[in-house]
């Protein structure tokens, strides 16, 4: 039971008591939900628009233009998470480029306030972060193709293959170790997802779907001086990421796929 005027060695030592009010509060298994759920769309959708980006550019053949769409794909990565929150408030505001377009399209009769359903906060975090990372995701798997051997798309082109069957059996084989290891690393990342897109996003009317792990450590730990707690909430994540690391890199053992250790 941490004070900083007594020391870590003055502070009295109390066992597992902060785990337990932990485990007990009904709002941490809300913030669990929130980051595994806001965690597990973030893998999915950022993996898979990562992969296919990368296969799209792999068969561009113009380099000029490749290049150019490479380097402008990956700068909103260099974008802090004020500026791109405030680019997705804007774009999904009544009166943004969304809404302008779906009553365009007449797919809606009036404006929808996006930032104010709850139901779509999930997706909005995960689509905001897919714009933001895809790009810059990419670059690791466009490396792992230019280190396959040429002479295999030479023979599929010989046997009839077109580009979406070379794609399919040569292109993706040849990086399946190395997605399977990026996956591993990411799923122990799982629930490591931080909190600055959810608070600079999120408000009051969604605040329930907001809620993350990262961000009730700070408000229900360090920000009322329970620093014992906010520090068990962190072993606690610490230890999950380690358990989902064993677990999968032991399945892509069994698999004699890629793995890290």
């Amino acid at each position: 039971d941490y004070l900083p005027q007594n020391g870590f060695f003055g502070s009295e030592w109390v066992g597992l008591k902060h785990f337990k009010v932990l485990f007990d509060e009904p709002l941490f298994y809300k913030a669990l939900k929130n980051t595994l759920g806001m965690g597990s769309l973030g893998l999915i959708f950022g993996t898979l628009s990562s992969i296919s980006f990368a296969l799209i550019l792999n068969e561009v053949r113009f380099s000029r233009f490749k290049k150019l769409t490479q380097t402008i794909s990956y700068l909103p990565h260099f974008l802090s998470w004020v500026v791109v929150a405030n680019i997705v408030i804007q774009t999904l505001s009544t009166t943004g480029v969304v809404n302008e377009a779906l009553q365009a399209l007449n797919i809606i009769s009036k404006p929808i306030n996006f930032m104010a359903q709850p139901n779509y906060f999930w997706g909005i975090v995960t689509a905001a972060d897919v714009w933001k990372e895809t790009g810059w995701n990419a670059i690791i798997y466009l490396a792992a193709m230019t280190s396959i051997d040429q002479e295999m798309y030479e023979a599929a082109r010989v046997d009839g293959a077109n580009r979406w069957q070379q794609m399919w059996n040569i292109t993706l084989p040849s990086i399946r170790p190395i997605i399977i290891i990026l996956l591993i690393m990411s799923i122990g990342n799982l629930v490591n997802i931080g909190f600055e897109k959810q608070m600079l996003l999120g408000n009051n009317i969604v605040a329930n779907q907001a809620l993350v792990i990262e961000k009730y450590a700070l408000d229900y730990g360090i920000g009322m001086f329970r620093y014992s707690f906010g520090t068990a909430i962190g072993i606690f994540k610490s230890v999950v990421s380690i358990v989902l690391i064993f677990i999968f890199n032991s399945i892509a053992k069994k698999t004699g796929e890629g793995q890290l250790m």
